[in-house]
């Protein structure tokens, strides 16, 4: 887990979730520009969380492949990192800067209602071990 906490690893962790973020973006003005048009707004929504489930499991096997993790525990560390600040940015920066209240901001949440945003989250916070735990990265290379 120290190997985790090293500055130098933190900066390129961090540098890696950058690039979720951009994907994450584009990924939305996709959609927003695009088949979001064409349908409703939760289809929309749903459409654009299993592209971005896809496109996030691109760029976190890739920055597996290009920086190898020591280990099962440290990958399960790096998913909750890259899940809290996906969370941390989902609603600091959309209440304080989009002026989205927090009661619109939760109901994001609610897969009861169709909203199944929550699964990107899941899905940001496994990867890393299940590209371990699956052989898709060798961290003994």
């Amino acid at each position: 887990m120290s190997e985790f906490l090293n500055i130098f690893h933190l900066w390129k962790y961090l540098a890696a979730w950058l690039v979720m973020l951009l994907v994450s973006v584009v990924n939305g003005a996709a959609r927003d520009l695009t088949y979001g048009k064409a349908m409703n707004e939760l289809a929309a929504h749903q459409v654009s969380t299993a592209i971005g489930i896809f496109l996030l499991g691109g760029v976190i096997w890739l920055f597996g492949y290009l920086v190898p993790l020591s280990s099962a525990n440290q990958a399960i560390a790096l998913g909750l990192f890259w899940a809290g600040l996906t969370i941390a940015f989902e609603f600091l920066f959309f209440h304080y800067v989009g002026g989205h209240p927090w009661a619109e901001l939760l109901a994001n949440y609610n897969v009861l209602k169709g909203r199944i945003w929550v699964f990107i989250l899941l899905w940001i916070a496994t990867a890393p071990y299940i590209f371990i735990r699956f052989g898709f990265w060798d961290w003994n290379r």
